[in-house]
């Protein structure tokens, strides 16, 4: 993305809004606009949209948004709208499907805390655990709807990924509805709906998230044991570890501070902080994408915060 199209995408971000008249807080529209700025550049593959409004009202606003504004630039062609259950995401096509296939292969190494354990367990990808297995299985699942050949094919030739991808039995596609079960008009994006993903999975949607949206720890604990895991991070200690980024604004404005992405750690298993070798890992990978992308942001730190005990909403 050239300095011109960072422009263009924030112009079209803010005529299509004011055209669906989807009227956002300035905090969440900033959110936004930064949201889509690190799909674009690829600095993360995923974004989970939890602002802007309440399903279903806010699955038609985000398919509008994205419809219009994919008509007005060519560098949003990548975006889609992934729902999960009552869970909606903006993801980069091939970058997600990059993702998929780096987190299978173990190119991406992650840690995972099994909260059935009293204390929590820090593990890795390869250990046994059945909550675990169903993760894979459901990232497999994955890697059979977004291809990265077919993704590169794609885009190597200008042609848009469609917005509806080949149906399996294991996942359907179905459009944007409005919240009476109509369909939204015809030239509405459409969303790719992988909510029978969670089917007969012991795989929590909070540990589903945590590997979506690309953090380095994932909390793990099965469907049973949702009670137990909120006790359990509710009478200890956390470490919140924080990006932040700052676009590279050409003009005068002041350069706003702003978070990419958060998670935690349970106090004990991060007392290195950001001197944790997978918290050094994890920043060097974001470091280097954002060198790919200079003329978007002007930095990227991590910073390391901790929370006392407290009542916790997973």
């Amino acid at each position: 993305m050239e300095v011109e199209g960072v422009e263009e995408v924030l112009k079209v971000v803010d005529t299509c809004l004011a055209r669906i008249k989807w009227r956002l807080r300035p905090s969440s529209k900033r959110r936004l606009e930064t949201d889509i700025l690190a799909l674009c550049t690829r600095l993360r593959p995923v974004i989970m949209v939890d602002y802007g409004g309440k399903m279903p009202e806010l699955q038609e606003h985000l398919c509008k948004l994205l419809d219009l504004a994919q008509k007005e630039t060519s560098t949003l062609q990548a975006l889609r709208i992934m729902v999960i259950e009552d869970m909606i995401y903006l993801i980069h096509a091939r970058e997600f499907a990059e993702y998929v296939l780096s987190t299978l292969s173990s190119e991406i190494q992650m840690r995972f805390v099994d909260l059935e354990q009293d204390p929590p367990k820090l593990l890795l990808q390869e250990e046994q655990h059945s909550v675990l297995a169903d993760l894979v299985s459901i990232q497999k699942l994955f890697s059979t709807i977004f291809h990265v050949e077919q993704t590169n094919k794609n885009f190597a030739s200008d042609v848009p990924l469609p917005s509806v991808l080949p149906e399996t039995k294991s996942s359907q596609y179905v459009p944007c509805s409005s919240h009476d079960g109509e369909p939204i008009a015809s030239q509405s994006s459409e969303c790719i709906d992988l909510s029978s993903c969670m089917q007969g999975s012991q795989v929590t949607i909070p540990t589903l998230n945590g590997w979506l949206l690309g953090y380095p720890i994932v909390y793990l604990f099965s469907k049973e044991q949702i009670a137990d895991a909120i006790c359990s991070l509710s009478t200890k200690s956390l470490h919140l570890f924080q990006i932040v980024v700052c676009r590279d604004q050409k003009s005068n404005k002041k350069a706003i501070q702003e978070e990419l992405m958060s998670f935690s750690v349970p106090y004990d298993l991060s007392m290195g902080g950001e001197n944790e070798l997978w918290a050094e890992t994890f920043l060097a990978r974001m470091l280097a994408k954002v060198d790919k992308c200079k003329h978007v942001w002007k930095n990227l730190r991590l910073e390391v915060s901790q929370c006392y005990p407290q009542s916790i909403a997973l």
